[in-house]
């Protein structure tokens, strides 16, 4: 038998040198495999019977010389009917392997090719990727290994990397809840027996478990406005920026139409379109429209940003608004700067007035209540005054006064010889008076800085200063009433120096309301002089339940 086949080897070296070949044979591919040194191969063409007689078919290792390979199965390179059997494999096996097989109806040719590496190389031996899903949650030993553990009925252990992994013995591993930490190599090796001999063979394939997938209702991002200001005639650009999930490339799109129509059917208009991913796996899809020269028609278009994700999409319409010129846009601001300082004028020229406007209908509780009897208690100078001094100040103490404030707007002035009781002690008076005031009201005139006293004349001018020790003691210490200062007339600054260092420091926080008997309107409470001093007066009068004694 092998004289025979040594003979056809002959034959074929002397037809062909250098390589197997029958014109009258059908060529198939090539087969190629890698494999670990030190293990074993089982090789079986796809299209032979693994026990077809060893007359029918013969192998050689093609090269510069044609090697015949024998069907003694001791020898570590044989083949038995159909199989070829490779046996502790080393480098030096690597190369092209042919089997002929003759058969009633005609001749083929198999082709193999093997690679051989070392152990420090097996990620060379990885049969590919595997990729966990919902439809696929296992990792699957590659097929040579597997047909090699059925053949010789073999044992299956698995490797995640170097790590064994116990309990593990059949063809596939099982992932049902594969995580990131899950990916790595995973070798599955067979251990099996021939001629009473343990061999071992062993494929890898590399574990990818994919980032999840969401697909939730796409969201446009950009454009965020309805409205895009843009200068007629200049070239302006936008945006339409949509997400569309995580890791959501399937389906992820974005487009612009204008009036409905899409922007590549129109001139003057062009689209560029970008998927990114974000490194957290955030997929954005963006359409950029470039409009090339703004036109008065493009105010009236209607721009339409569509998204369009795996579950559906969404839209937004954006139209243009012409935007201002620098010079409009100065005009403008000046215009509003303008009008906001004049109504700051006119706001703080008529404050007073709106206060007085809208104060009855704001007046608080506390001020509803107080039932003290006199809205002011009123102290003025009578000594050192000139006669025309003198009468200025009777005229508006005795007369204006009272008519303004007390016949004009309702308020209760306390006024000496006019409201005080003959026989009464004045002290008690002054006292009880003052403390029954809302307000201390200081009439000042032009003078040297004379003492300051009750309209009552005849007393002594230390009883008459009684009144405004008093009225600024409540004022200044106790604090249980405001001051209205009012000068008639014109003073000077030095004028106040020699006035007592309490009333000095009234004067220098809050200046004297000035009254001119010159004014036409001195005697008409609408005056802005009598708005102020009616702004300073209590916003509720005191309650009439005493009338004044008549002078």
């Amino acid at each position: 038998m092998d004289v025979s086949r040594l003979l056809v080897s002959f034959i074929l070296v002397i037809a062909t040198p250098g390589a197997y070949s029958d014109s009258s044979c059908i060529h198939l591919d090539t087969e190629s495999y890698k494999l670990l040194e030190g293990e074993a191969f089982y090789y079986v063409p796809d299209e032979v019977e693994p026990n077809l007689p060893d007359e029918n078919m013969t192998w050689y290792k093609s090269g510069q010389e044609i090697q015949n390979i024998t069907t003694d199965e001791t020898q570590m390179i044989h083949y038995h009917g159909g199989a070829l059997l490779f046996l502790n494999i080393s480098v030096n096996d690597s190369g092209h392997y042919t089997a002929r097989e003759i058969t009633p109806g005609g001749c083929y040719l198999y082709h193999l090719k093997i690679a051989v590496y070392n152990g420090s190389s097996r990620e060379n031996l990885n049969y590919g990727d595997n990729k966990i899903s919902d439809w696929n949650k296992r990792v699957t030993c590659p097929d040579p290994v597997v047909k090699t553990c059925t053949a010789f009925n073999g044992t299956f252990t698995w490797f995640k990397g170097n790590n064994f992994l116990s309990g593990h013995h059949k063809n596939e591993l099982r992932m049902d809840k594969a995580t990131k930490k899950d990916e790595d190599t995973y070798t599955c090796v067979c251990t099996w027996k021939h001629n009473h001999k343990e061999y071992k063979s062993s494929g890898s394939r590399k574990l990818f478990v994919p980032d999840p997938i969401i697909y939730p209702v796409v969201e446009i991002i950009s454009p965020s406005e309805k409205e895009q200001l843009v200068e007629i005639g200049a070239s302006t650009v936008l945006n339409c920026t949509v997400f569309c999930g995580i890791n959501a490339k399937r389906g992820c799109d974005a487009n612009w139409h204008i009036n409905g129509k899409p922007v590549n059917q129109m001139e003057g208009y062009n689209e560029t379109k970008l998927l990114t991913e974000q490194p957290s796996g955030e997929t954005f899809f963006t359409a950029t429209l470039t409009i090339e020269k703004v036109s008065k028609e493009d105010f009236t278009h209607e721009f339409r940003c569509r998204g369009l994700g795996y579950y559906g999409g969404a839209y937004k319409n954006v139209t243009l608004i012409k935007t201002e010129t620098v010079t409009t846009l100065i005009i403008k601001i000046m215009c509003v700067s303008l009008i906001g300082v004049f109504t700051t004028a006119l706001v703080k020229y008529f404050a007073t007035d709106l206060v007085l406007l809208f104060r009855p209908y704001f007046t608080s509780t506390r001020h509803k209540k107080d039932t003290r009897m006199y809205d002011a208690y009123v102290v003025y100078q009578t000594e050192s005054l000139d006669e025309e001094t003198e009468e200025t100040l009777s005229t508006f103490v005795t007369k204006i006064l009272p008519s303004v404030l007390e016949d004009q707007c309702g308020y209760r002035l306390f006024i000496h010889g006019r409201d005080d009781i003959p026989g009464e002690d004045h002290v008690e008076m002054v006292e009880s008076c003052i403390k029954q005031s809302k307000r201390l009201m200081i009439i000042l005139t032009p003078g040297s800085g004379s003492k300051m006293r009750s309209h009552a004349s005849d007393q002594t001018s230390a009883i008459g200063g009684l009144d405004w020790q008093v009225g600024l003691h409540h004022a200044l210490v106790q604090s249980e009433m405001s001051v209205i200062l009012i000068q008639l007339g014109e003073t000077w600054p030095q004028d106040y120096a020699h006035l007592p260092p309490s009333l000095q420091h009234l004067i220098r926080k809050s200046a004297p309301l000035r009254w001119s008997e010159s004014s036409k309107k001195a005697s008409e409470g609408n005056s802005r002089f009598w708005k102020r001093v009616r702004y300073l007066m209590p916003a509720t009068p005191a309650k009439k339940n005493y009338i004044p004694a008549v002078i």
